[in-house]
């Protein structure tokens, strides 16, 4: 065919292959493609890619592809690794990947560009992380976004900062709030959504008050700002007693979803401040605890759910928000699930905001005994100041950040459960600027019934109903990845990364990877072989409760890595 090719043509073919060879680039790589806002609403329609922290907007974290299955899955092997040269703080991230290219975040604001069939490193970013830095958030950090030609990325020092997809090289950066002042970072991965690049910040267990912020993404021009803690002349500033919504808490420190259809982005807003004194604070505490929906184009609040109102034990709606069309009753709703750090799930209506059901997915839960049919909490068990108190679960939570997944094929919703439980002392405390402000101590203790570990579980995502579970010693603090092969993948802090059946959660496969997980598998798919990307680095806040309930924890390994799988050929 070569020969019968003129010699121009032949002269163009082969200068293509030779600029191929030389940067180690493959074919899918050189015709890649701007990620546009029209990409990113149809992310669903590009199982090849992983364009966004959740998959899709609707943060299922599912891929249709189905080439790794259970007929072949002990062919499952690493392909490629690649070590980021940072292990402090854990390996959190969520990568990405956009027509043969991977971006990944490692601790302390790192960022790699890399040959998704290869794991050549075609560039990385560095960020000067200021020497003061000394906050409770910690180095990690859970990814990026994709969009416009730039890869954006939330700082240890509260920056937003926008990177060349191609280069690397810096293209803009704008500083949000003075880290020392608010004692605040970012850690969690932006979302963008059309020309606007969304992104939390940390605060919750600070004196803050927090917020969300949408910035232009081309130019850095902040766009709006949402406060969830309402200031005077608000709606919902009458929550708060006295000046307590200066010092309110209330972080966005995870990352939100967005109903294209609604132009609504959905944000979880974490706990007030401080975490467990609620005298200086006497009322709801809007809009910590909730579920809110904001207007993409404008931040303009359009409804808002409070799970937890007057929070005092330090819970969470800050984690994902699952969106899912389903029926209720037999009729179709439009619906959002957002697991609560308190060891409850929430299905609402994502249209208004309408309460349809609470789950447990923990089963020492003691800080409250139940949930009715309308949402209201029963039976509160709120500790008294100075008087040690048994809470379940402990501060760590029912369930860490770490995201669930769901399946369209099997219905079902994957997530973790951790049975742990603490004894809380509250205490009285005065907020200072740029400090901690937590309201008491806390010693992790093991419940008072069954035994302290993890398990991962499958359920019916409205009723909570458990389709299955699987136990295992220790918390698992990893993220869940569905996939279309029927299969589950997670990993565990012992370094192993496994793959369950998804219908029955039987082991199917697992590979010991040398250090604990803590971030979030993905796949993609590039020349027609699937891959499975995973990164492992034992390491965050949480995981640094461990060994008050199993001391050889102490010793499991950290290190950065990231594992590329497939099928051996």
């Amino acid at each position: 065919m070569i020969d019968a090719m003129n010699p121009k043509t032949r002269w163009m073919l082969f200068s293509t292959l030779l600029i191929v060879m030389q940067t180690g680039f493959g074919l899918q790589a050189l015709e890649a493609a701007e990620v546009t806002a029209q990409r990113l609403n149809a992310a669903a329609k590009e199982p090849q890619n992983w364009l966004t922290y959740g998959g899709t907007y609707s943060a299922w974290r599912y891929s249709p592809l189905d080439q790794i299955n259970k007929s072949n899955l002990k062919r499952l092997v690493p392909v490629w690794t690649f070590q980021t040269g940072k292990v402090d703080g854990g390996f959190s991230v969520t990568p990405l990947v956009a027509d043969g290219v991977m971006y990944i975040t490692s601790p302390s604001n790192r960022v790699f560009a890399l040959d998704a069939v290869t794991g050549k490193e075609l560039w990385h970013y560095y960020y000067a992380v200021p020497k003061e830095f000394g906050l409770i958030y910690g180095p990690w950090n859970r990814g990026v976004a994709l969009a416009h030609g730039l890869v954006f990325m939330g700082t240890i020092d509260n920056s937003l900062v926008a990177l060349d997809s191609k280069t690397g090289a810096e293209v803009w950066k704008v500083n949000i709030e003075n880290m020392q002042q608010c004692g605040c970072n970012i850690t969690g991965a932006p979302l963008v959504v059309k020309d606007k690049v969304i992104v939390g910040v940390t605060g919750g267990d600070s004196d803050h008050r927090g917020y969300l912020n949408a910035f232009d993404a081309k130019t850095g021009k902040r766009a709006w700002r949402f406060w969830t803690i309402p200031g005077p002349g608000e709606k919902g500033h009458e929550t708060w007693s006295g000046d307590s919504w200066k010092h309110g808490g209330g972080s966005t420190w995870m990352t939100g979803s967005y109903d294209p259809d609604l132009n609504l982005v959905y944000w979880g807003v974490g706990n007030p401040a401080a975490d467990f004194y609620g005298e200086s604070r006497k009322g709801a505490n809007l809009y910590t605890d909730s579920v809110v929906a904001l207007d993409a184009d404008t931040g303009e609040l359009k409804w808002y759910y409070q799970e937890i109102p007057h929070d005092v034990w330090d819970w969470d709606a800050a984690y994902e928000i699952v969106l899912l069309d389903l029926p209720v009753k037999g009729v179709m709703r439009k619906l959002l699930v957002n697991p609560n750090k308190g060891g409850y799930t929430w299905v609402l209506d994502r249209t208004n905001g309408k309460f349809i059901h609470a789950w447990p997915m923990a089963e020492n839960i003691n800080w409250i005994k139940g949930i009715d049919a309308e949402g209201n909490l029963l039976g509160r068990n709120e500790p008294e100041v100075g008087k040690p108190t048994l809470i379940c679960p402990s501060i760590g939570g029912g369930r860490s950040w770490n995201h669930a997944a769901y399946s369209p094929k099997t219905g079902m919703f994957y997530q973790t459960g951790i049975e742990w439980c603490q004894t809380l002392t509250v205490q009285k405390e005065d907020p200072k600027t740029g400090q901690t402000y937590f309201g008491g101590v806390f010693e992790l203790k093991k419940p008072p019934s069954g035994e302290a570990g993890g398990h991962f579980d499958a359920y019916d995502p409205i009723t909570g109903k458990k389709h299955w579970t699987y136990k295992s010693k220790y918390p698992l603090l990893a993220s869940a990845l569905a996939t279309g092969g029927d299969l589950v993948f997670t990993g565990d802090p012992e370094g192993y990364f496994f793959a369950l059946d998804a219908k029955t959660g039987q082991k199917l496969w697992s590979f010991n990877t040398g250090s604990g997980h803590r971030g979030s598998p993905i796949t993609y798919s590039l020349s027609g072989r699937q891959y499975i990307a995973v990164p492992v680095g034992w390491g965050s806040a949480v995981a640094g409760l461990f060994p008050q309930i199993w001391p050889e924890t102490e010793a499991f390994p950290g290190g950065c890595t990231l594992f590329v799988f497939a099928l051996s050929e």
